[in-house]
């Protein structure tokens, strides 16, 4: 009798568990208003010689995912920024043909915020930026890829609409795809969802872990990595063994040798490997790298010091870094001009 009674016991409370559904979410604390002042992003800013409308768009993302820019007609911007692995190409260090790169291929997430472009910084706007790949690794003469594009018929009617008088050209094409790039954004992830004022976006752990993100005596990470889209857009000895100089061969400072720029940690659980030279798989080495405070501290900049952080902190940073990837919106590959 004793076992049976039991027996029902279970079952209700199985079948009440099964009624509830999930586990409801718990809630953390909301927002202040400073933290949705500094956190927030806004509207993409963009320059009033190339103010986008849909046809640039459209141009600009047509043109980025077209072989037929580069000089042997193999590869597009996207083949190392795809879309799927979070815009970058997933691979270590990046490959032009049959050349592999000493630098991995950054996200185009939010690009549009920056103020400098690519790990050295040698770029200084998106209009630049938008070609240089193509113009410095896989073209020798874009100017020749340009006049090919000019040619064809399906080209021609686009940058009419979307560039009405002005010549397709390697500026006009560097505007086109700066446009679309601008239109890669991270948003809707848990933390802007947070931020917006639900106070269950976030998992506990998620918001541990962003306390430990903000606190200078623990995580340190917003001393470079602040504001809305998680990058001081500066650049830093993080500590990594490589020879090569970074910002250093445009700006002759010693702090700068070895430095690279803050990436953006928006949709950083799909851009792995991590760093420069992608010698970081996963966001817990990541983590486990700044806490021994880098690997080389010959030229190391002042905000990496090693952190008292135990095995739980560690891995509540990794997972409030895994709040910042917004939901996943599939990207149409355009039928190219004919």
């Amino acid at each position: 009798m004793l076992k049976m009674l039991s027996f029902l016991a279970s079952s209700a409370a199985v079948a009440l568990l099964a009624a509830a559904g999930p586990a409801a979410a718990q809630s953390v604390p909301p927002a202040s208003a400073a933290e949705v002042r500094d956190w927030r992003l806004g509207e993409v800013p963009m320059p009033k010689d190339n103010v986008s409308t849909p046809a640039r768009v459209e141009l600009g993302r047509t043109l980025f995912f077209d072989p037929r820019l580069s000089g042997a007609g193999a590869m597009s911007c996207a083949s190392c920024h795809e879309p799927s692995l979070g815009w970058t190409d997933g691979r270590k260090t990046s490959v032009v043909g049959s050349d592999v790169m000493g630098r991995a291929s950054p996200t185009i997430v939010n690009l549009g915020y920056n103020t400098l472009f690519t790990w050295d910084g040698r770029k200084k706007t998106l209009e630049e930026h938008a070609v240089g790949p193509h113009k410095h690794l896989s073209t020798p003469d874009f100017k020749a890829a340009a006049e090919r594009i000019g040619k064809i018929g399906g080209y021609q009617k686009m940058f009419a609409s979307a560039y009405p008088g002005e010549p397709i050209e390697v500026e006009t094409i560097a505007k086109a795809m700066a446009a679309f790039q601008r239109t890669v954004v991270s948003g809707d992830s848990p933390f802007d969802r947070w931020l917006a004022g639900d106070t269950k976006a976030l998992t506990p752990q998620q918001y541990r872990g962003y306390t430990l993100f903000v606190d200078p005596g623990k995580g340190n990470c917003a001393a470079c990595h602040r504001g809305a889209n998680f990058t001081d857009n500066g650049f830093h000895n993080i500590g990594l063994k490589t020879a090569d100089p970074g910002r250093f061969a445009f700006l002759k400072l010693a702090s700068m040798k070895g430095a690279f720029k803050t990436p953006t940690l928006r949709e950083i659980e799909m851009t792995a490997p991590y760093f420069h030279d992608g010698s970081a798989t996963t966001l817990r080495e990541v983590v486990d790298f700044y806490a021994r405070g880098g690997d080389d501290r010959s030229n190391v900049s002042g905000d990496v010091k090693k952190l008292d952080l135990t095995e739980q902190d560690k891995d509540d940073l990794v997972a409030f870094l895994r709040s910042l990837t917004g939901r996943f919106v599939a990207v149409v590959r355009p039928v190219l001009p004919q």
